[in-house]
This record gives C-alpha cells, structure tokens and sequence, in this order.
C-alpha cells in the first residue's frame, strides 16, 4: 500500500467527510422519495416570479453551505423542472429516467472519468455498449459507434462520415468548395428539423436537402423521392445521403426503411436512419419486425435517454464503416500522442471517432440500465407504451367531443376537442392543461390543423393516465366553449 502525506488545505474535498456522508444520504433519500411518491406531484407548474428572482443573484464570492444549497434545490429548482419523469407526461419524446440510471449518474459523477480516450476500463464499457447495439441492430461486429449528447449531434457525425465519403480525404483540408460539387440530401418532410439543422452545421446549407412528401400514413413517398434524385442529378448536383426516420416526431410513422435501403444502393447514396426513439423499438419482438431494413443502413442515430429510459444525456451513433468513420475525425496531434503501453494504449480512442476531446461517461448509466433490466424488460416497456397509445386512440374514437388526426403508428396520438375555432380553442386546451398539472401533452400542426399531441414514452405511464387526459381535455374543452 503507498501511503502518502493527506494534508492539504487547498482541497475541495470536505473537513468533515461524515457530515458529507449524512447530507449525501439525506440528498439520495429525498430523491427516492420524489421519485417513488411523483404521482401525488403536478406533472408541471407555472414559475413563481419570486422563485425565478432566486436565480438572478450573483456569482457567490465566499463559501455556502450544502445543506442550503439542497433546500434550495428541493424548494426551487425540483418542483419547477418540465416533469418528464411524471406518468402524465406526454408532451415531447422525453424518457422517464429510473433510479437505477440516477444511481449509475452518481458513479459516474464520482468516478469523474474523461472518455475522450486513454487505456480505461470506462472506454471499454461504452465499447461493450457499442457491441451490444451492433448486436441488436444486425450490424457487423466492426462496426463503430459512440456516446454523444443527443441525435442532433449523432445526426451532424452522420453527416460528416457521408461527407467525407463522398467528397474523398480533401474535404478535411480544402473544404467543401474545393469539389466543385453541390451536395444534395434527402428526408421526409415528417423527418426531425435536427438534419435541417446538421446540414446547416456541416456546411451544406439547408437549401440542399430536400424535403420529401409523405403519403397519408405520413411515411416518406418513395416515388417522390426519386424524382427528386433524378431532377438534382439532371441539375448536375450530387446526391449524397437519404435519411429515413423510425418514429417521426409528429406521429410515430416509420418511412418504408426497407425500400429506401433499396433507392439509396441503386443511387449510390449514404443511407441514414434518424432513430432518435423508435430504433430501440427493436428490443421489443411485437415491434422490431416493422424496422426490417434498419440493419442496411450506413449510419443510424438514437437515444437511449428516451425509449430506452437512460437519464439525460444519452445519444448515441452507429456507423457501418469503421474505417470511414475513423478517417473522417482522427486527428494526429503531440498532446494524444499513443502507445502500446501504460496509459496511452488502447488506441483507437473514442475522440477519433468525433469532435469531442473531453467526454463524459455516458455509457456507465446505459450499461447499469441494460446489466439490471435487461433487454426483455425494456423491450416489453416499449411496447406496453405502444399499448397505451392504441387504448388512448380508442378512447378518442369512443368520446363524441375528440376526433382523431393521425393514423398511430407507434406511441405518439395525435387528437383535438371538437368545436368552431378549433385551433385557437386547443391550443388553449393544452395549456390548461399543462397548468392543471394533471397531465402535459404538446401542440403540433398536421396538414394545417393544430392538435394535441400526446407521446407515451414513460415507463411509470398507465390507462389511469390516459383516462385522466381523456377527461381532462373534454372538461377544458366545455368550459371553454361554453364561456
């Protein structure tokens, strides 16, 4: 054992780590209790103007007091967060989280590990991850993967690997214009605004994806996406990648991902599917069959902070060629000099497959979620969501006062009170609704109509939940039209 001199007045660790210890416990208490009694709290509440003053003090200059510092967060800060973790609510893709992911954050927390690469046990953790989800999705085992915030930045890593392979290694020194090439892509115009977005960020522009029509199950339409292929190549632009989506935002539709693993071979194009929640769909047996095709894409970008109930955040990029994607992000540089020894082993590191030099360990609360729940368990939340979202659309179809707006395809329904000035009234249903901490859904706009969009997604969410939305609406919806 190597002992060493621990005095060191310049520490942040504590004087006293018994204290530390008690306050500790008492702060993971009070989180057992939030989230074991959550049902008896709002889903969400308006801000107290004299709670938001809290937050506009100054940079504190001496030393507080952790306990204060807890009281405020219980008092201030925890009632007033968006309420994902509560069974009602329904208004974003948001996961639930579960006290096994919080735990697992603390350890990583504690561990405080930099992911960005090095000869760690912690890398080879998110590299298991990696193998399990090439093991889900029909991958090859080579295949390369890694933790990034969200499928935003997973999409703009797509993107870049697309880029790369088609432009050749000079796109990383010359730039894009240095090609002569005008770059096209292509999705859904059901597709998440983040590959808008990402195109933007990777230096194509916006103009140059093209949004494809969707039929009236709101799935991409395969013939317009030929067209449009066809028009841009006779333009003498270059066709570079199709993006898919397996559960859109609006309504839960999956593009034909088959068929356009087909277009995309036949065109020569990159093919991408945003899997931002309906990917891990395939843990459940009842669903995986409707994501046939997911196993031919070149890339594919999901969370597991949303179905999979991983805490925020957790998203994650699959890319078939490794290869690719490695020369599309390593960077030789003195300071991550490697070796085949001592702590600069282990190469490839992680920060070669990305942007990012420092990184957190998100993969530990992936890996403690899937190690203590299995894969079975999780598969079978996600779908009994999918149960929830079938009951709620038969509730709609059975309530005169609701008219459903979307076919359901997978968790997420879209419904609205019927009456004369439908939008303007909904849309102030769905605050009402919000601000009665009952339940929380989201507006959207689906062929010019406002509706109320309830996304399932949380596994604590049951029928009672669903009844209470139900009742809710119709109550509001009256009240209003009646006033």
């Amino acid at each position: 054992m190597i002992h060493r001199n621990d005095t060191q007045s310049n520490t942040l660790d504590p004087e006293n780590w018994e204290e530390l210890r008690a306050q500790g416990h008492r702060m993971l208490d009070d989180m057992f209790d939030y989230l074991q009694g959550i049902r008896s709290r709002p889903v969400w509440q308006p801000i107290p103007d004299t709670v938001r003053a809290e937050f506009q003090e100054p940079l504190p200059q001496s030393a507080g007091d952790l306990a204060q510092a807890h009281e405020t967060f219980m008092n201030s800060i925890l009632p007033y967060a968006v309420g994902n973790a509560h069974p009602g609510f329904m208004g974003w893709v948001h996961g639930g989280g579960t006290p096994v992911g919080m735990l697992a954050e603390m350890l990583a927390a504690g561990l405080n590990a930099n992911l960005g690469g090095r000869d760690q046990i912690p890398v080879e953790v998110e590299r298991q991850v990696l193998r399990w989800v090439c093991e889900l999705f029909g991958f090859p085992e080579d295949a390369s993967g890694l933790f990034v915030t969200g499928t935003s930045m997973a999409t703009l890593i797509a993107v870049s690997v697309a880029r790369h392979a088609t432009l050749g290694p000079e796109v990383r020194t010359l730039g894009i214009a240095a090609s002569g090439k005008r770059l096209t892509a292509y999705t859904s115009k059901g597709a998440h605004g983040c590959i808008a977005k990402m195109m933007d960020v990777a230096g194509l522009g916006t103009d140059a994806l093209r949004m494809i029509p969707v039929d009236a199950h709101y799935q991409m339409d395969l013939t317009a996406l030929e067209q449009a292929i066809a028009a841009d190549r006779a333009l003498g632009y270059t066709p570079f990648f199709v993006a898919a989506t397996a559960g859109t935002v609006n309504t839960g539709a999956i593009d034909p991902l088959a068929a356009v693993a087909d277009i995309a071979k036949q065109q020569g194009l990159w093919f991408h599917v945003d899997g931002a929640y309906g990917a891990l769909a395939m843990l459940a047996p009842e669903l995986a069959p409707r994501l046939a095709g997911l196993e031919r894409a070149d890339s594919v970008a999901f969370d597991f902070h949303k179905w999979g109930q991983v805490p925020y955040d957790a998203g994650f990029v699959l890319i078939r060629d490794r290869q690719q994607h490695f020369d599309t992000f390593a960077s030789p540089a003195a300071y991550l000099r490697r070796d085949t020894h001592g702590m600069a082993g282990g190469s490839p590191w992680p920060c070669d497959f990305g942007p990012d030099l420092s990184r957190g360990f998100r993969a530990l609360k992936a890996w403690f979620t899937l190690q203590v729940y299995g894969a079975e368990k999780l598969g079978q939340v996600i779908a009994h969501t999918c149960e929830l979202a079938r009951y709620l659309e038969q509730r709609i179809l059975a309530t005169p006062e609701l008219e459903l707006l979307a076919p359901v395809s997978l968790n997420i329904v879209c419904f609205r009170f019927r009456c004369n000035d439908a939008d303007h009234v909904n849309a102030a249903i769905i605050v009402a609704l919000q601000e009665s901490g009952i339940a929380a859904p989201s507006a959207t706009t689906l062929e010019g109509t406002l509706a109320i969009r309830a996304a399932i997604v949380n596994h604590r969410t049951n029928k009672g939940d669903i009844d209470a939305l139900i009742k809710a609406t119709v109550e509001i919806g009256t009240a209003k039209i009646s006033s």
